[in-house]
């Protein structure tokens, strides 16, 4: 299994990158957003079957290894919405993923989505992403996966249009997006939104796990026309975009994240923990068992003497801060873990892709775990963008 995700996420890697696309698929029917089967968290959905509707009860353990029990509810009238397209987790043999919501699918939208159901109404609708085996067979061809064209995004395209027409009426929307989702997010954006009046209603689009290109020096073009970057909590219509790299383990020359071939341009680099710049505090949550997009990696004992973590999902406070930094090969995320050898809480976290040797892959840097490490912030930022929005 391992060995099948790292080749896999090798091949989501050179996404962006210019190599020979595989041959086109058959052309799919399109899905009915209109059936509720379809989507794997939406408002209407019958209790117990949304994906969305999951324990999010937290440990917070303090630098003296004190526990307290942080409990969550949805917010029962949400001013704003939040639309969500998921990375690639399929499991599913062919080459794109089937519309059965599996344990893959329902695993990602707990680490990286339904939190956000405290500060807005939440949309995730299934598509027939390009699967792991998919990737894997696309590399092992010597092509890639074209995510941005083919029945994924197309199915993508139809759900927001569903949403747009049926679901919408006139709220400010949050774009929620990881990895693959990111890639067919950006060129959302692009067509359906970028330019169109309809960018009015964009609160924010959070597009991680990619890399979105700005010219040197400013905060809009390259990838978007239009939409600029996120400097303030505040600030509406914006982008906030990042990969993350342990600041022991920075973007080596081979990196997946982080770069972009075009002289003027620069990849985008907005961190949660502080969008105005500098170094900030991460609210991360972090899986109790290690789990993260695909597979997982127990962590070491979440304090010595170890006690037994009841909740499904930790937080470290004052344990992990960012920045954004760039070295000669990228610009990324820089995520500084502070552990203290003489307090009993853990000196470190897990979520590196290790390979063969049980060693970080240093290209992928902390892909696994982008969204649990700025969790907390994120939905912070989120909640003060929709009251800026509703004031606006």
């Amino acid at each position: 299994m391992k060995t099948l995700i790292a080749a896999t996420l090798v091949a989501l890697s050179f996404g962006g990158q210019d190599q020979a696309p595989p041959p086109a698929a058959p052309a799919a029917a399109p899905n009915n957003y209109a059936d509720a089967k379809t989507w794997l968290c939406r408002p209407d959905l019958p209790a117990g079957t949304s994906a969305c509707d999951i324990d999010h009860t937290t440990t917070v353990i303090s630098a003296k290894g004190d526990f307290t029990r942080e409990t969550w509810t949805a917010a029962k009238n949400a001013p704003i919405d939040c639309f969500y397209i998921y990375p690639t987790v399929s499991t599913d043999p062919t080459p794109n993923s089937d519309m059965t919501a599996d344990p893959a699918e329902r695993n990602v939208v707990k680490q990286q989505f339904a939190r956000f159901g405290s500060v807005c109404r939440t949309f995730a609708p299934l598509y027939r992403q390009v699967t792991l085996a998919g990737l894997r067979r696309s590399m092992a061809g010597g092509g890639r996966a074209s995510f941005e064209r083919g029945v994924q995004y197309d199915d993508v395209r139809d759900a927001w249009k569903y949403y747009v027409e049926h679901e919408n009426r006139g709220r400010g929307f949050v774009i929620v997006a990881h990895s693959q989702g990111s890639f067919i997010a950006t060129e959302l954006i692009r067509q359906e939104i970028d330019g169109k009046p309809i960018q009015s209603r964009m609160v924010s689009a959070i597009l991680l796990g990619t890399t979105i290109s700005v010219p040197k020096g400013k905060d809009v073009g390259g990838s978007f026309q239009h939409v600029p970057l996120c400097r303030s909590a505040t600030q509406t219509g914006c982008v906030i975009t990042y990969a993350s790299f342990r600041s022991t383990i920075p973007p080596p020359a081979n990196t997946l994240f982080g770069r972009v071939t075009t002289p003027d341009m620069v990849a985008a680099c907005t961190n949660p923990a502080a969008l105005g710049g500098g170094s900030g505090t991460l609210h991360a949550y972090l899986s109790t068992e290690g789990t993260s997009i695909v597979g997982s990696s127990k962590p070491a004992p979440w304090v010595t003497p170890e006690r037994k973590v009841e909740t499904p999902f930790v937080s470290v406070p004052g344990l992990l801060t960012s920045e954004c930094r760039s070295n000669e090969n990228a610009t990324y995320l820089e995520i500084t873990v502070h552990g203290d050898p003489a307090d009993p809480r853990t000196d470190d976290i897990v979520g590196d892709l290790n390979g063969a040797n049980g060693q970080p892959q240093a290209n992928w840097g902390l892909h696994l775990i982008d969204s649990n490490l700025g969790m907390g912030n994120l939905i912070e930022i989120v909640g003060s963008q929709a009251k800026a929005y509703r004031r606006s």
